[in-house]
């Protein structure tokens, strides 16, 4: 079964695979590790601007380390899920100052540093390496599932256990890397989510879920409670050179290290209300949160917003790092209404 497994999803990679993904070209454990940390819960389509500007700007680990916060979270802005960025900067002083600018040699070594886990590790070792390490990633996850018909819950401790013991038995010592990215291109392209392309696959002869006609039952995943909902007022703070007041967030929790705007009027300012704008829904892994955008004009400046946390963002000058989606939704919603009325300035 392993050989069947293993050959057959080798033969179908090397016709149908793909093979010209940037970071598939000069793969250095660098260029895969920065990969593989911004493939984690989102699509290879998004992920390939973003790592090309990541790249381009830090081309090796030594000027990540060295690069300041902001400016990471700057080119991550848009691409959600902040602390993979932030375990990066941190994993890159680890290995400038710890392993003197080398990557670990081994999955364990990889393991421990921020952000990478067991599949991750086993992912940078296969690809920039060429060494035999299994991986379980959620495509992975997906086929094997399918493959085998497994009905427990896929992120129940004893059904991981048994799928690392399936993905251990079915990689091939010999061309490790390719099997390992034909597995995920697999579940990346026909073995998807939804409306999986059984007629394409190579395995589907001897896929279990195929031959039950329930592929999208599977995997199991356990039922989960309704996301609660969570609001918010977010309070866009415009002075009389039209400087719009944005805040950083507090290094741990949502958004943590990123610019935004004062919230639920927390600053305590002298403020004139000039009009609500259209509430806004960000949805996060564990909750929803309805943003409510309240434009105000500040009365007087108070000496206290004088800190290195609050910034008068001028619309002509670069944001001073990475910034939330929403918030730069509403950014361009205000820029476009202040453009305007100064327009209606000018005419009138």
């Amino acid at each position: 079964m392993k050989n069947f497994f293993s050959t057959r999803l080798l033969k179908w990679y090397e016709k149908n695979g793909r093979h010209d993904l940037p970071w598939q070209k000069n793969t250095t454990p660098y260029r895969v590790w920065i990969s593989e940390i911004m493939l984690q819960q989102t699509q290879v389509a998004t992920v390939i601007p973003y790592y090309q500007r990541f790249l381009s700007r830090f081309p090796d680990v030594q000027t990540l380390a060295t690069a300041s916060e902001d400016d990471v979270l700057s080119l991550w802005s848009g691409l959600g899920y902040y602390a993979r960025a932030r375990n990066l900067h941190r994993t890159a002083k680890i290995v400038v100052k710890d392993f003197q600018g080398n990557f670990p040699r081994t999955a364990q070594q990889f393991s421990e540093l921020p952000g990478i886990g067991q599949s991750t590790a086993g992912a940078i070792l296969s690809f920039s390496e060429k060494k035999y390490a299994v991986i379980l990633d959620g495509n992975v996850k997906r086929v094997l599932t399918r493959y085998f018909a497994i009905e427990t819950p896929v992120d129940r401790a004893d059904t991981i256990d048994q799928l690392w013991t399936l993905a251990a038995e079915l990689t091939p010592k010999k061309n490790t890397h390719h099997y390992n990215q034909a597995i995920m291109d697999l579940g990346a392209t026909l073995c998807a989510r939804t409306q999986p392309r059984c007629d394409a696959c190579p395995l589907t002869n001897h896929c279990e879920a195929r031959q039950q006609n329930k592929m999208t039952f599977y995997p199991v995943k356990q039922v989960k409670k309704e996301r609660p909902v969570r609001k918010t007022k977010m309070d866009i703070i415009v002075d009389a050179q039209s400087r719009v007041l944005l805040v950083r967030r507090p290094s741990k929790g949502i958004w943590g290290g990123l610019w935004t705007f004062p919230e639920n009027n927390a600053l305590k300012l002298p403020l004139q209300k000039i009009s609500e704008l259209p509430t806004l829904t960000h949805q996060f892994t564990h909750f929803t949160l309805h943003i409510t955008p309240i434009y105000y004009r500040i009365k007087k400046m108070p000496s206290a917003l004088d800190s290195s946390e609050m910034i008068w963002y001028n619309w002509s000058d670069d944001l001073p790092g990475g910034v939330p989606t929403p918030v730069t939704k509403i950014l361009k919603i205000m820029r476009n209404h202040i453009a305007q009325s100064a327009l209606s300035k000018i005419g009138a």
